[in-house]
């Protein structure tokens, strides 16, 4: 079950505003892997891609969910971007982890957060969130300040900013094949002890 494939990696959007900086941070790291990297890329922009707010009842499927969940099911790593509102993440944000909560397991997220007081807290609560879906986080994120950090035409002014965002798109790239790799195989394995274990159809 071990795979070679490339690996697929999404990028979550979840500002509303069309000016963002943590958009627009997301899109740098998902080019740069595109580039030097051998994977896959996309990018889901709740934005533009508006999941309505969920609701345990039964319904038909909107297009905008359906979209949503053939790119998650596509993807094997995630990073995920919010601006901070309140030392907590988007709105948008929590809604599309609680759609999708059930597609998380075994796979490596990467964190981008824009706030003007290094959005740890938002970090954490992303961490915590997608750790009882069983998905693995890096251990590091970005913190972006939009009027340091990014110039007035989207150009980086902050040099430490761009390296920390080229070591992002290495790490979830090299880290994401060894974590979807171990799992795939724990899942076709007969072992018990492993959190996988509880995956096997």
């Amino acid at each position: 079950m071990i795979s070679n494939k490339k690996i697929n990696v999404l990028g979550i959007a979840s500002s509303m505003r069309k000016e963002s900086t943590s958009t627009r941070a997301l899109k740098l790291t998902l080019d740069i892997i595109k580039t030097n990297y051998d994977a896959q890329i996309q990018i889901l922009d709740l934005r533009q891609t508006i999941l309505p707010f969920l609701y345990y009842q039964e319904h038909d499927k909107k297009t905008e969910i359906s979209i949503a969940e053939k790119m998650v099911k596509w993807a094997d790593a995630f990073i995920l971007s919010t601006p901070d509102y309140h030392g907590s993440m988007a709105g948008s944000m929590k809604n599309f982890l609680d759609y999708f909560w059930s597609d998380f397991a075994g796979k490596l997220f990467g964190y981008i957060c824009s706030s003007h007081e290094k959005g740890l807290t938002v970090m954490d609560q992303m961490r915590t969130a997608v750790r009882q879906c069983y998905g693995w986080s890096m251990p590091y994120g970005i913190s972006i300040n939009g009027e340091k950090d990014f110039r007035t035409n989207g150009n980086i002014r902050n040099e430490a900013l761009s390296q920390r965002i080229q070591m992002l798109a290495r790490d979830i790239v090299i880290y994401g094949k060894l974590h979807r790799n171990q799992f795939l195989h724990d899942l076709s394995s007969h072992e018990l002890n492993t959190f996988a274990s509880h995956y096997r159809r």
